[in-house]
């Protein structure tokens, strides 16, 4: 019996082996989406640690193989972005479509691409600390926004560290 047990016992263990070499044969792909995702009451910013729902205003995020980064305003994002270290060739960027979203609770349904967007500077909106960008899908609704509330039309690559850094 004794025999029966280890014969037994071995051509489990083979059972066993085969099956595990078997599981690692196709490796479970990560998925990954370089759509827009959406925000949460905890979600943090990127780059200085608040709170980013407690902030009127548009959001940004960058989405990428590695993770997305979330940020408290499109001007800080786009600060973040203009740094050289910081350009990642599959990172697609997100702002709110402020044309289509209340000034103070920003629809993530609206997020759009934000080097297609018009911007809007120089107004007395309030949002989270800095510079406020005013983001917009369409040129008309940016245009707007710059003749009710003062300010001017800008598009991305006209965005400089330095206009980042007026108050």
């Amino acid at each position: 019996m004794n025999a029966f047990y280890l014969t037994t016992m071995r051509a489990v263990a083979g059972l066993m082996m085969c099956l595990l070499l078997t599981a690692c044969d196709n490796p479970v792909q990560a998925t990954y989406s370089d759509t827009a995702a959406a925000f949460h009451p905890s979600d943090e910013c990127h780059v200085c640690g608040m709170i980013i729902d407690g902030f009127p205003g548009p959001k940004g995020e960058v989405v990428e193989r590695a993770g997305i980064k979330k940020f408290c305003s499109t001007a800080e994002m786009i600060g973040w972005w203009l740094q050289p270290e910081n350009h990642h060739g599959d990172a697609k960027l997100y702002v709110h479509d402020m044309g289509r979203s209340p000034w103070n609770a920003p629809n993530d349904a609206h997020l759009i691409d934000a080097k297609d967007a018009f911007y809007v500077v120089g107004t007395q909106l309030k949002g989270a600390m800095g510079v406020v960008l005013a983001s917009f899908s369409s040129r008309e609704a940016a245009e707007k926004l710059a003749a009710e509330q003062g300010g001017r039309l800008l598009r991305f690559s006209e965005i400089t560290p330095a206009l980042l850094q007026q108050h």
